[in-house]
């Protein structure tokens, strides 16, 4: 008995009580899952012909269309708002997914990005249209791409492929479900992004400690 309570002190109680003050929105103490096991991209293509795989990483990922220029100021609010806070997490990544023929446009975006500062975890993917209106089809959500394969939500995915949100009911016991979180309206991304990314990372820092403490014990 006085095990479990000093486990219990030592593991969970410090994630319920940072949860408890990291989130002022979400109501959910672990975030829940939108879609199970979504499929890995690691065979498309890159900038810089280097893999991107979401296997064992925390991923934003995003689906931009051909409309690159129209999409960029929703990237300096995702950089500014998301990435900056998480960027130093060894495996967040940021991964935007476009189709095939922007990669020019792309170079641009990149060199507009610089200028906000590292670009380090940023990943640039290319797939053709039906590549990726099949991905997006298996994330199984209630939003579509637009007629150029893009949208302003951006998705959470965990390191095991599971797309995460918002599902169950809010502080106020009304219905509450959230795929995807829209780029464009900072205060969505400041109010409830940063809170459900914040929750993500919990997660796994607590499964860190507890690997580690089995470690020692062996």
């Amino acid at each position: 008995m006085k095990k479990k309570i000093v486990l219990f002190v030592l593991f969970v109680l410090p994630l319920v009580t940072y949860l408890f003050f990291a989130s002022g929105v979400n109501s959910f103490v672990n975030l829940p899952t939108i879609t199970k096991n979504i499929p890995d991209i690691n065979t498309w293509k890159t900038l810089d012909d280097k893999p991107v795989a979401l296997t064992n990483k925390i991923t934003i990922l995003g689906f931009i269309g051909t409309d690159v220029e129209k999409r960029k100021g929703s990237f300096f609010n995702l950089y500014e708002k998301i990435y900056t806070r998480n960027k130093d997490f060894k495996d967040f990544q940021m991964v935007m997914i476009f189709p095939d023929g922007t990669q020019e446009q792309v170079k641009a975006l990149k060199n507009d990005i610089s200028k906000l500062g590292t670009q380090a975890g940023w990943n640039f993917v290319f797939g053709s249209p039906q590549q990726i209106q099949t991905f997006y089809d298996k994330l199984q959500l209630v939003g579509k791409l637009d007629d150029k394969l893009g949208t302003p939500n951006v998705y959470i995915v965990d390191k095991k492929r599971n797309l995460r949100g918002r599902k169950g009911q809010d502080k106020k016991g009304k219905p509450e479900y959230k795929e995807g979180y829209n780029t464009v309206l900072v205060s969505e991304l400041y109010n409830q992004m940063i809170d459900d990314v914040k929750i993500i990372l919990a997660e796994y820092r607590l499964a860190l400690k507890r690997n580690h403490n089995a470690s020692r014990k062996i």
